[in-house]
């Protein structure tokens, strides 16, 4: 019988742990390996007198370069043709940023078209009636 507190790591439903540690542990959890997407962390400890405890942590991995999409949102409902802008970037290394493709070009926002309209107006408004005054 063990003396103290173990604790063993698994991730998702894999029956192989990724490690079995002496409580207390600092750990490096290296998503690298893992692919994209939704994860669980099954931590399992057993103390001296054989309890156990589970805890499950959900994560999500994201190391693959991140995508953004323009003209259809989650669950739209759509028809006929779209007009779809993707970007794929990765996000580089914490040595170097890479400027090409970091940015999601996105479209002008109808309010402030709107708002230029507008502007534009109120100053052709503004100079039609100063020019109509007799000084």
């Amino acid at each position: 019988m063990r003396d103290q507190s173990f604790v063993t790591l698994f991730i998702d439903e894999d029956p192989k742990p990724i490690g079995e540690f002496p409580a207390p542990v600092t750990f490096d959890l290296d998503t690298r390996k893992l692919t994209d997407g939704n994860h669980v962390l099954k931590v399992v400890s057993k103390d001296h007198q054989g309890k156990e405890g589970i805890k499950l942590i959900p994560f999500v991995v994201r190391n693959g370069p991140a995508i953004a999409i323009e003209g259809l949102k989650k669950d739209e409902i759509v028809e006929g043709v779209l007009p779809l802008m993707i970007n794929a970037y990765g996000k580089g290394d914490q040595k170097t940023f890479m400027l090409q493709g970091s940015e999601t070009p996105q479209s002008i926002p109808w309010w402030l078209i709107v708002g230029i309209v507008l502007f534009v107006a109120w100053t052709g408004y503004f100079i039609i009636t100063s020019l109509a005054v007799k000084l």
